[in-house]
This record gives structure tokens, C-alpha cells and sequence, in this order.
């Protein structure tokens, strides 16, 4: 997380809208140890990774959602049980939990 501090705070002085997603658990193979983060600003800017490339998308897609309808944060889940998973190339055998919140400023 600390490698995102200085976009971050350029985003804030910016007064980007931005959600930060952060490994909070594996169950099985994962691409990325619990505590791995990745941050999108409302411009669709990424920052950091959760999974070495293999869900980021899905975790963008995710994150510019919540900034548009306002959403609470929430876990969201990939894993290669899930239909969702394959598409975006989780295809390490494990299953990862991602808390994404919004930042406030």
C-alpha cells in the first residue's frame, strides 16, 4: 500500500475520486499475498496491482462502478469456480478476496 501513497495524494490535491482495492484473503493458489493494493481514480488511472494482472480489469471495472452509482464498499470475489473468474484469467487454481472501498478526502 505504501507504494501508492504519492499518486494518491496527487489524486487528493487533483480532488480525483478514487477506490482502493486490498487482498484480503486467498483460499488455494493466488497471484498476490493478502495486503496487495491497487487504486483507479475516476479517469480510469491505475495505480498498484491485486493479482499481477489477471483480474485488474475486472477489479477497474468494478471500482469505476462503485464511483458511479456511489456504492458502499464491499468484497468482491474471483476464483476459478467462478464463471466470472476464467473470463478474466484467473486461472491460478485459487480464490481471492478483494475489499474495495472509496476514499474520502
Amino acid at each position: 500500500m505504501r507504494e501508492l501513497l504519492d499518486d494518491l495524494d496527487r489524486w487528493r490535491a487533483a480532488g480525483k475520486r478514487c477506490v482502493v482495492g486490498r487482498v484480503v484473503g486467498i483460499e488455494g493458489s493466488g497471484p498476490r499475498d493478502p495486503g496487495a493494493a491497487m487504486a483507479v481514480n475516476h479517469d480510469g488511472e491505475v495505480i498498484g496491482s491485486v493479482s499481477g494482472g489477471c483480474v485488474e480489469g475486472a477489479v477497474v471495472a468494478e471500482a469505476l462502478e462503485m464511483m458511479r452509482t456511489n456504492s458502499a464498499a464491499k468484497v468482491v470475489t474471483f476464483g476459478y469456480s467462478d464463471d466470472e473468474a476464467f473470463a478474466v484469467g484467473l486461472t491460478c487454481g485459487g480464490t481471492i478476496h478483494v475489499f474495495m472501498q472509496e476514499l474520502t478526502w
